[in-house]
């Protein structure tokens, strides 16, 4: 199979517009095709773009999250707690534990008592973990930089505002259904 069937069969695995109104018609559903569509469209982008996102940070050793683990440590001057960490990178506890685990044994991260609270264990950026940051960032951002290169700028800001109301409606997909409708009846 040559490549350009390859990108014919990604494309095809997409739905279009039609196909969506197909299953809403099916359904007998009330909603509209094109949003639908919209939706379906930024899962399957956001489902490859997270397995680029994996290759991509695999060519330094790290893992998507494994990456914003020390991204975040460097942000916040090199220290911080578990517990602040997996708020911050939105995920548990025992995912910031595993995160760590491998990153420790990498020698890229420490544990020792807080600096503020001897009674807990901070996570510390080493300088090797500081080192690995900042040998990858040129080809990290180039490949950001031209992952979005055939926006222009004033694209990339209505972009970036689309993304931000788009984030706000995601748990849309997440919360309990019986809510919406508690929320209706008060």
């Amino acid at each position: 199979m040559n490549n350009n069937n390859k990108v014919t069969k990604d494309i095809g695995a997409i739905p279009s517009l039609e196909q969506s109104k197909r299953q809403i018609d099916l359904y007998n559903l009330d909603v509209d095709a094109q949003a639908v569509l919209v939706a379906s469209r930024l899962m399957a982008t956001g489902a490859k773009l997270g397995h680029a996102a994996e290759i991509h940070f695999s060519r330094f050793g790290l893992s998507t999250g494994r990456y914003r683990l020390l991204a975040d440590l460097e942000d916040n001057d090199g220290e911080e707690l578990p517990s602040q960490l997996a708020e911050h990178l939105g995920v548990t506890r025992a995912t910031v534990t595993g995160l760590i685990d491998t990153l420790e044994r990498d020698g890229l991260v420490s544990r020792r008592s807080s600096s503020e609270d001897g009674r807990q264990r901070s996570v510390i950026l080493t300088e090797k973990g500081a080192k690995k940051l900042r040998d990858m960032a040129p080809e990290h951002f180039e490949r950001l930089e031209a992952m979005v290169g055939l926006l222009s700028i004033e694209e990339r800001s209505v972009f970036l505002d689309l993304l931000g109301r788009i984030t706000q409606g995601i748990s849309a997909l997440t919360d309990d259904p019986g809510e919406k409708e508690n929320i209706s009846k008060e």
